[in-house]
């Protein structure tokens, strides 16, 4: 058990029978009032986003999930197959639980897989992505004064801002927990 005051962003625990993962938290002082913990939290079977307001003392069911290594295989449009690396099995995880982490996942792939009592609940993506520009509209500067930018798409259909010099072809670097562009590869 821990209390609502140790709740951090991606902090996974059980409330009400069901999981859930931290996505926003806020600690919020009220004048003479006491204190509460403000969280958006994300039922990790459902993929629902929920908000609700703890007090700090509060006590929430703490989990463990077990990390698995696994590799991205293909998706038939509505289950996401991924394979352990160690036992070959081939879990699936349907796209509303996936959320945005579809529009960096590509083929072979590594990453890890979250699983509770063997089911198969999320998956941590790696810091950074390299993904190929498909589409980039031609980069003319002009008289800027600062670092003129574009939008491309990338190979998984993500739309990231870039500097003019970003071509068709050109493997780029994403950041997966801001969908930033961080540089060319």
């Amino acid at each position: 058990m821990i209390t609502a005051n140790d709740l951090r962003r991606g902090t996974t625990f059980e409330w009400e029978g069901e999981l859930y993962r931290v996505v926003e938290y806020r600690h919020t002082y009220l004048g003479r009032g006491s204190a509460n913990v403000r969280v958006k939290m994300r039922n990790l079977r459902t993929g629902a986003t929920i908000d609700r307001t703890f007090t700090p003392e509060d006590r929430i069911n703490d989990v463990r999930l077990e990390l698995r290594e696994v590799q991205y295989l293909y998706h038939d449009g509505i289950l996401y197959y991924f394979m352990d690396t160690e036992t070959y099995e081939q879990p699936a995880l349907p796209a509303e639980i996936l959320g945005d982490a579809v529009d960096y996942l590509t083929e072979n792939m590594t990453l890890q897989i979250s699983t509770y009592e063997g089911e198969p609940i999320d998956i941590e993506l790696p810091v950074t992505v390299e993904l190929e520009v498909i589409e980039a509209p031609p980069g003319f500067a002009g008289d800027t004064a600062t670092g003129a930018t574009k939008q491309v798409t990338l190979e998984t259909g993500l739309k990231v801002t870039v500097p003019l010099f970003v071509e068709e072809g050109d493997i780029v670097r994403v950041d997966t927990r801001t969908g930033q562009y961080l540089s060319r590869i």
